[in-house]
């Protein structure tokens, strides 16, 4: 039987295509490795960018700054899970622009990020967490001054109705935390004293060792020799207070170190 003769760019338009249908099939692979969605819409439609877990929020909050470290594919989508990029023309009527790196710093600032039900559950209880465990390192009983287990404060947090904020760190929430304990939990909490020395001149600045000792809760050690030292326990917000006085007052002759100041927490 006579072979049929192919023409040759028939032959090399079919390679092509199937060479272009595997690469994007890998794509699509990637994309649904450890991904994090980030959706936005604007201009009536829907777009998103296929990024790394975890990355989002270091993005966010400075810790990232390479976006090629973020994403796990350069461009925009209108459905990452189908592999649908969005077209240039929506582009510039949503974002009046079509520069990609652009639009995607866009979409991790203002778009929400897509997790399942079971995922956002599970970054909660880790935040939650997270945050008891600070908040027992910073915090104490008064009377005793000893430290709560990270245990005791999630129940308390949990009395206390405390809400768990998905798009900020841990960080950022322990003050308000900690105020929310104190005014609506049954658990006496304060924040635990930081330990501080002081150190200036014992002579030519009247006044000053006055003005220090207002910041103090206990002035545990105090020496007087060429220089005046006072080990002290103060609040953490007199820190500032007694460092700004230092740098008004003595001149570059002052120093305020810090010697404790988070509570140990014991373990659950």
């Amino acid at each position: 039987m006579p072979q049929i003769q192919q023409p040759s760019n028939q032959i090399k338009y079919a390679s092509d295509l199937f060479q272009t249908y595997e690469f994007t099939h890998q794509q699509c692979n990637i994309r649904l490795t450890n991904v994090a969605i980030v959706r936005l819409k604007k201009g009536g439609k829907r777009f998103e960018i296929a990024c790394y877990k975890n990355k989002v929020q270091e993005w966010r909050t400075g810790v990232e700054t390479n976006l090629d470290d973020v994403l796990q594919i350069s461009n925009v989508f209108v459905n990452v899970s189908k592999g649908e990029v969005a077209k240039s023309g929506d582009l510039q009527k949503a974002f009046g622009k079509t520069d990609v790196e652009v639009i995607v710093a866009e979409i991790l600032k203002k778009g929400e990020v897509q997790i399942n039900e079971k995922e956002r559950e599970h970054d909660l209880t880790s935040l939650r967490k997270e945050i008891a465990t600070l908040v027992a390192e910073k915090c104490v009983e008064p009377e005793t001054q000893r430290p709560y287990s990270v245990g005791i404060i999630e129940k308390a947090m949990a009395e206390a109705g405390f809400s768990v904020k998905q798009g900020k760190t841990a960080k950022s929430q322990v003050s308000e935390c900690i105020k929310l304990l104190q005014a609506e939990s049954n658990l006496p909490i304060e924040r635990a004293k930081m330990r501080v020395k002081v150190t200036v001149p014992a002579e030519g600045y009247p006044g000053l060792k006055e003005k220090v000792l207002e910041s103090a809760d206990t002035v545990e050690h105090e020496e007087t020799g060429e220089e005046l030292e006072l080990v002290m326990l103060i609040d953490p917000s007199q820190f500032r207070v007694i460092n700004e006085l230092l740098q008004k007052e003595c001149k570059g002759h002052g120093r305020l170190e810090t010697l404790t100041f988070a509570a140990t927490a014991a373990t659950t």
